[in-house]
């Protein structure tokens, strides 16, 4: 991994300082029109756009040059890299040791004779005093990687990392842009997309499958380390030029509140009875930042009402992801689909409520597989914004002066008491009001007498309190009119949910028609909004409701 991070800035360094000095002769150049109108047209260009434009024979020169440079001086790569990689990769790994393994170090460490090869390259010319690049790399290396790991047990186990195979795309922003040589001050990395990382572990003269776990561990320790030190949009910062440089850094720029409500038609992936579901939802795939809804047993249209936080990082290009499982108990669990959401497609601020079609693979859309959806209700929340917008979901309170005094104090533990107890009351702060649910009308509802009508009333109920009211019927109509107001007493309006259910009346019973499932979340923030909604289970049908919240916020005793 640290060999990527050397060889790429090693490199990058040498085009940067072409491509900066390109572009400092070129703000002087009468063409600077012209030129800036191509360079405008590469910036739009990705590294897949330009291997598809560009066979590898048509690659650009230069990149075809550090091709058969690098291979050239690879011997001398592999020798001057190895005792840096296992110095600065030892303690890098031993941050995400996990508990089964006691300790971990390098006993042999040489990258092979195969030399990695650039295959793509897309420069983005930023318009805040910055230049970027992308190249994409690829390598099927033969490196002999040897990690002498000892158990909690005792047993000492001697690693082989083999059969390295990894592609990936890596991004360099050389900023900010400066008169003096070498014009950037700044080398920022990352591994921007991380396409495949393969590789084999096998214990010398022994076999790794023969002990429960471990493999499965390191394997999950490799890639953690990967993920959580160097892709984006983790960014290391390397100054080239004196300088603070600390506005480089990443650092958190908000908080993505998450509603998972609900998934209908799940594929059901057990042969006696239905599917048992569970979503796991992330925005960067570490074991401690992905979230974990309760299972739902039997059920292929289950209703969680979960509420999920995470950091966000980079808007512009970070997504969420949900992938949807069949709990199997003590066996792994069965894959159903997945989804993502690109977090610049919300406004910040606005609650934004979706549903997302689950696929087999995020990359590959070719899936015309109908595996279900599932049902969000997302709001991003950035730090530090304006307008007077301020998080549900976070409410403020103001700490007792036993609090302050404690929190000032000298003992740490008493310190560390105070904090949990504050991170306890936040979560226990609950939004109390009164909700006035009018439904207007009904249309386009599905025909469920013989005469081709419905005799359609609305069920209106609270999830969690279960208080229920009802509309009138209205006789053989397809697109009723009710106009009906209902309020309920909301004991917990940031994690309750108003469910109506529409069914049309028989002489001898009822038949059901479809349901529209809603969280509070919208009407608490906005106070009142008009909307349609499509009917849950029916072919057809929309149902307009009016929706208006009159808050009373509270804190639950501790």
């Amino acid at each position: 991994m640290s060999f990527f991070l050397g060889l790429v800035l090693g490199i990058a360094c040498g085009v940067g300082l072409v491509i900066a000095f390109v572009r400092s002769e070129n703000s002087r150049s009468k063409l600077r029109c012209e030129l800036a109108s191509i360079v405008a047209a590469l910036a739009r260009m990705t590294v897949e756009d330009s291997r598809k434009l560009l066979p590898g024979q048509f690659y650009p020169s230069w990149l075809t040059w550090l091709n058969l440079e690098l291979m050239k001086i690879w011997p001398y790569v592999n020798e001057a890299a190895s005792e840096l990689i296992k110095t600065s990769v030892e303690p890098i790994l031993e941050q995400y040791r996990p508990a089964i393994i006691a300790s971990l170090k390098f006993s042999k460490l040489t990258l092979g004779t195969v030399a990695p090869q650039f295959t793509g390259v897309s420069i983005v010319e930023e318009g805040d005093g910055g230049i970027t690049m992308e190249l994409e790399m690829q390598w099927d290396g033969n490196p002999s990687i040897i990690i002498d790991i000892k158990t909690l047990v005792g047993l000492a186990l001697p690693v082989q990392v083999k059969n390295i195979g990894f592609t990936g795309v890596f991004r360099l922003i050389f900023k900010p842009l400066v008169e003096e040589f070498p014009c950037f001050g700044a080398v920022s990395y990352s591994l921007r997309e991380k396409k495949k990382l393969d590789f084999t572990l096998k214990v010398v003269g022994g076999d790794l499958s023969s002990i429960p776990g471990i493999s499965d561990a390191i394997e999950e320790m490799i890639r953690d380390a990967v993920e959580d030190s160097i892709t984006w949009p983790v960014r290391k910062v390397i100054p080239i030029l004196p300088g603070d440089y600390s506005d480089l850094e990443l650092k958190p720029v908000g908080i993505l509140e998450v509603k998972l409500v609900q998934a209908k038609e799940l594929t059901n992936k057990d042969i006696i009875g239905k599917s048992d579901p569970f979503a796991v939802l992330y925005i960067r795939p570490l074991r401690d930042r992905m979230k974990t809804s309760k299972t739902i047993n039997n059920q292929l249209n289950p209703v969680w009402n979960e509420h999920f936080e995470f950091e966000v990082e980079d808007a512009s290009t970070q997504h969420l992801v949900v992938k949807i499982y069949d709990d199997e108990g003590i066996q792994a669990a069965e894959f159903i689909g997945c989804a993502q959401i690109r977090l610049k497609d919300l406004e910040p601020g606005k609650v934004k409520d979706l549903w997302l079609k689950l696929v087999k693979d995020l990359e590959i859309q070719r899936d015309n597989k109908n595996r279900g959806q599932v049902h969000l209700e997302l709001l991003y929340c950035p730090y530090g914004m304006e307008n007077g917008f301020t998080n549900p979901f976070a409410p403020k309170f103001s700490m007792t002066s036993l609090e302050k005094a404690l929190k000032t104090g000298t003992d740490g533990a008493e310190a560390a008491d105070i904090e949990r107890l504050t991170t306890q009351r936040k979560k226990d702060v609950i939004v109390r009001g009164v909700l006035s649910v009018t439904v207007l009308s009904a249309e386009d509802l599905p025909a469920m007498d013989v005469m081709g009508k419905a005799d359609p009333y609305v069920v209106l109920h609270l999830k969690k309190t279960e208080t229920k009211n009802k509309t009138r019927v209205v006789n053989d109509s397809l697109n009723p009119v009710w106009n009906q107001t209902f309020d309920f007493v909301v004991e917990d309006g940031l994690h309750d949910m108003l469910i109506l259910e529409v069914y049309d009346h028989d002489t001898f019973g009822k038949d059901y028609i479809g349901r529209c499932i809603l969280t509070l979340t919208r009407v608490i923030m906005e106070g009142e909004y008009k909307d349609n909604f499509p009917l849950d289970g029916a072919k057809t049908g929309r149902l307009s409701l009016h929706l208006k919240w009159s808050p009373q916020p509270i804190y639950r005793d501790q």
